[in-house]
């Protein structure tokens, strides 16, 4: 009898290790899974993160941190870079645990002109010199698209950006604008129209905590998608 092909060790050793990572989250109470959610878009989903609860653990934020920084220990980095309230607790633990002990920045997300912008607070231009090596690390990339003015805005200053570290990337995508995403978990959650939902058709009723949650807070389009 032929025995069954044998799974690589090293991706054996990753699925593992995401494993771990999404345990970690499901204990911080940010990943939801076989439920029914609503999500601010109108759409339905089986698996939810949420950005706000990921890093409220301490002692789990740093260790994930930490993970980061050694996948990016090889390369000297003189900042962290990031977006958000979430993101920029990550990015400390990152920079603590990194070899190079870099300084932690943050960009403002907005809007300007009808389209997305980040910016830079006067004060960080002038840590950002031409051949500043720069980390960006942010809690959850989706579509990749703050990831990219991130680098824009880096690339702008004259200054490099190394890689991408990231808890959590609903993404395809291996890497942005040719830069490298490293991320704790790597999953993509489907998402459903009402009309073409299965739990809606299977009678599932929806988590009426997330329902409440949606009443009265329309998001904007804008909004509605996490850009991250």
């Amino acid at each position: 009898m032929t025995p069954p092909p044998r799974k690589d060790a090293t991706l054996m050793d990753a699925d593992v290790r995401e494993k771990i990572h999404l345990e970690i989250l499901k204990r911080t109470g940010a990943y939801h899974a076989n439920d029914h959610i609503l999500l601010p878009s109108g759409h339905h989903t089986t698996e939810y993160i949420e950005k706000t609860l990921v890093t409220t653990e301490p002692s789990f934020t740093e260790g994930l941190g930490a993970v980061i920084a050694k996948h990016f220990a090889q390369w000297p980095i003189d900042v962290v870079l990031s977006t958000g309230p979430g993101a920029l607790i990550l990015s400390h633990c990152v920079a603590r645990a990194h070899p190079s002990r870099p300084t932690v920045m943050y960009g403002t997300k907005g809007v300007s002109g009808g389209k997305r912008r980040v910016t830079l607070p006067a004060e960080f231009h002038r840590l950002i010199r031409p051949g500043t090596k720069v980390l960006v690390v942010e809690d959850l990339v989706s579509s990749g698209q703050t990831v990219r003015l991130l680098t824009q805005l880096v690339e702008e200053l004259g200054a490099q950006v190394i890689g991408i570290g990231a808890l959590w990337r609903r993404t395809r995508q291996a890497e942005v604008d040719g830069k490298p995403i490293f991320s704790l978990v790597s999953r993509d959650f489907p998402t459903y129209a009402p009309d073409t939902c299965p739990l809606c058709k299977k009678g599932v009723a929806l988590n009426q905590e997330f329902v409440t949650r949606r009443e009265g807070r329309r998001p904007s389009a804008a909004q509605e998608h996490d850009e991250s």
